[in-house]
């Protein structure tokens, strides 16, 4: 009986802590609009491939250039919302580097949710903002026909992207538990997504895109949700189903690792062990 408004107080409080860190944001103007800028700039390598993309070239990969706008405005997106929420798993290293993670563990509310609201990510005002002009872009460039339903599971694979990118970052926060220094496997696996998270996968060499499917599955980010809407899913080298299901591999994904996190945490024994 008692679940119901702890939940709700768990909520509440969270908001309040939100809008105090905004409010300590915004106590310094300059900083805060450079944090946004920051966060717009980060970008612009997107933005570059989108624009000689656009200007240079009819397509890759069998894909027309608007149906590949698609991959990086579904990718940035959910890469935005997912800083916006959760993205402060990237100062996951330094927190338990410094101790902090310690001091967590002893307050009532869960450390996940702590990480989370140590500081409001000013720069993902920067990276919604383009992301968002992005998806605009592809839209209106689409051919497609944009029904309910496929209004509905671009949006459920723009969510389902952002819990996979959680996911992945959450796992490395697991390993950052047991070994501090693997923070900087977060730094390549970000690498990684920028680099290889814009375009088709099939223009790059089987293993190479083997890999960014079933050892590191970006491909179920953006590059299966756009083939599925594009009518290239049976291009991809997986099956339908497997591509179509991509928003509901990262609920899972993003289950799983919170599960992985939570036993990690039950194991950690100090950033000295």
């Amino acid at each position: 009986m008692t679940s119901k408004p702890v939940s709700f107080n768990g909520f509440r409080i969270a908001w309040r802590i939100t809008k105090l860190n905004f409010r300590a944001q915004l106590e310094y103007r300059s900083e805060f609009l450079m944090n946004i800028a920051i966060g717009a700039i980060w970008q612009v390598s997107v933005i570059v491939f989108a624009t000689v993309l656009l200007t240079r070239f009819t397509g890759m990969g069998g894909w027309d250039s608007s149906e590949v706008l698609l991959i990086p405005a579904t990718r940035m997106l959910a890469h935005g919302i997912f800083v916006l929420f959760l993205g402060r798993l990237h100062g996951i290293g330094r927190i338990i580097q410094e101790g902090m993670i310690d001091t967590y563990l002893v307050r009532p509310m869960p450390v996940y949710r702590q990480v989370q609201l140590s500081v409001f990510p000013t720069n993902a005002i920067g990276d919604l903002t383009v992301a968002v002009g992005l998806m605009v872009g592809a839209l209106s460039r689409s051919n497609l026909d944009w029904t309910a339903g496929r209004i509905s599971y671009l949006v459920a694979c723009v969510l389902g992207g952002m819990l996979l990118e959680a996911a992945l970052f959450t796992v490395v926060a697991c390993a950052s538990l047991r070994f501090p220094a693997a923070d900087y496997w977060g730094r390549w696996l970000e690498e990684l997504l920028g680099t290889f998270g814009s375009y088709p996968l099939n223009v790059l060499p089987r293993t190479v895109s083997g890999f960014l499917t079933f050892g590191l599955p970006l491909a179920f980010v953006a590059y299966f949700p756009a083939a599925v809407l594009t009518g290239h899913a049976n291009d991809t080298g997986v099956p339908y189903w497997l591509a179509a299901s991509s928003p509901l591999l990262g609920l899972v994904a993003f289950l799983g690792a919170r599960w992985l996190w939570r036993w990690s945490l039950g194991h950690y024994t100090g950033v000295n062990g």
